[in-house]
């Protein structure tokens, strides 16, 4: 594993100790760390949340992060050993929410080829 990919790795799980067991925020309580985009210099990482809840869940989320987000970079500088504290932005991942109406979609198209090989039996 590389070392850009190690330190990636280390700050998602940084991060989400940090939002379950240092932040006491509520709008955090069903937040997900699912990926870190770090930039080749270690100095800028996105980091990727999702959210169990609807669109106005997500809004609450992104405020609560983006105002701890001075706190949260100050933990993981002194939990990661690292020359320089990486930058560090907040970004919605709805792609398990796009699985899901993919998996809808699938179910639904088998429903119908199911019920259309039943009328012709």
């Amino acid at each position: 594993m590389l070392r850009h990919d190690r330190v990636a790795q280390a700050i998602k799980e940084e991060a989400s100790t940090i939002l379950h067991n240092e932040l006491k925020d509520p709008r955090l309580k069903f937040v997900t760390i699912t990926q870190v985009e770090l930039s080749a210099d270690l100095r800028n990482a996105k980091i990727l949340f999702s959210v169990l809840g609807k669109d106005e869940d997500y809004k609450k989320v992104k405020q609560a992060l983006n105002s701890a987000i001075g706190f949260i970079r100050s933990l993981i500088a002194k939990r990661i050993n690292l020359r320089f504290a990486p930058e560090i932005i907040f970004r919605e991942d709805r792609s398990s929410e796009y699985s899901i109406s993919i998996q809808k979609v699938f179910e639904e198209i088998k429903e119908l080829r199911e019920a259309k090989e039943a009328k012709e039996l």
